[in-house]
């Protein structure tokens, strides 16, 4: 048997303030002054000059804000390359990404792009990508996604939606600042939160498990159930344990894989547009068939923070609409098989998943 040697992120920082040290982290891995470090943050601290002087521009740095409305799309990341390569003649220092799940993902895949050639969409997959990525920073500023350390970033597509899942995906530097967390509105910090929550949920009880996923997965799952489940923590408590789950939930699917709430979430996605965190708690309530003590104990951490989900999305979608849901969720071949096992095609129906949809 022949097993698998996945890349980690090499190096991290994690303490309340230690963002402030950005400028000393980055200044060893610039090239020269005519080689700029690209910024890419989330829109949302656009008007918060806080944050925004903190990041240490120098030369010819250059900031370009990120919308995060939508889900991010290979069609971005093939608009940022070519601003980019627009911008400097050099290639970049590198890029740092400064934002939630969207914005790790859009930077972790444009910095793929920049030594790749062709669009974003033909690396949609696994193992795709055979050239080494530009130096790249994550700087997450909500807890959940583990998009700051996985080797994946997750893109809507023309056809798909499918991560760029390489070796050369992950983070060289990962910033883990509990501060930056700081005013993140309450659904959205539920939303995220349990996407964390399901990835150990789907990784503890998929047919990949294996003792390096339960270790990571067990104790994601139980600094979730001190932050949204126990309720006893300080503000300060909660964000840095929620920090650390989401870092533990994405090492936990190193090794290991999602699984049903994600597969079906990317066909409400790729539709719909529905936000990732958010869609994978709309499909994550709807699954005890797969996952009932989770599914359990996932309602009540609902009830405990009063959280309303969105329901009636697909009350009025059409057969063709239906269709292609249905065949995104049924090309998440991995996952499936992480959830049910290798004849999942078996059980995992187009009636059963059309089923499933209409309750949503």
């Amino acid at each position: 048997m022949k097993f698998k040697n996945f890349p980690m992120v090499p190096r991290v920082i994690f303490g309340r303030g230690c963002f402030s040290q950005l400028q000393e982290i980055l200044m060893p891995r610039r090239k020269n002054s005519e080689a700029p470090f690209i910024f890419l943050v989330d829109d949302v601290f656009e008007s918060n000059q806080e944050l925004i002087s903190k990041i240490p521009l120098l030369f010819g740095d250059k900031i370009i804000f990120i919308p995060t409305d939508e889900e991010p799309k290979t069609e971005q990341v093939d608009v940022l390359v070519s601003k980019i390569r627009e911008y400097t003649t050099q290639s970049p220092s590198g890029i740092v990404g400064i934002g939630g799940g969207t914005v790790m993902d859009l930077a972790k895949a444009v910095a793929i792009m920049l030594t790749s050639n062709g669009k974003a969409e033909e690396y949609q997959g696994w193992d795709l990508v055979t050239r080494e990525a530009i130096y790249h920073v994550g700087i997450p500023t909500i807890s959940g996604t583990g998009a700051e350390v996985s080797r994946t970033t997750v893109l809507t597509g023309p056809e798909k939606k499918l991560g760029i899942n390489s070796d050369f995906t992950p983070f060289d530097q990962v910033v883990l600042d509990p501060e930056l967390t700081n005013g993140v509105p309450r659904d959205q910090w539920f939303y995220t939160g349990m996407d964390c929550y399901i990835h150990c949920v789907e990784s503890l009880n998929g047919t990949y498990l294996n003792a390096f996923s339960q270790s990571y997965g067990e104790k994601a799952e139980d600094l979730c159930d001190e932050v949204f489940y126990n309720g006893k923590l300080s503000k300060e408590e909660t964000q840095d344990k929620l920090m650390m789950a989401s870092w533990h939930g994405g090492m936990s699917i190193a090794y290991s894989q999602v699984g049903v709430a994600h597969a079906m979430s990317y066909g409400l996605s790729y539709l719909l547009g529905t936000k990732h965190g958010l869609g994978n708690c709309i499909v994550f309530n709807h699954l005890e068939e797969f996952y009932p003590e989770g599914v359990a104990k996932f309602k009540k951490m609902q009830e405990r923070h009063e959280i309303e989900l969105p329901k009636g999305l697909c009350a009025n979608l059409s057969e063709e609409e239906f269709e292609t849901m249905i065949n995104v969720s049924m090309g998440m071949d991995p996952l499936w098989e992480n959830a049910v096992g290798k004849n999942w095609k078996d059980t995992i129906t187009r009636v059963k998943l059309r089923n499933l949809y209409e309750k949503m």
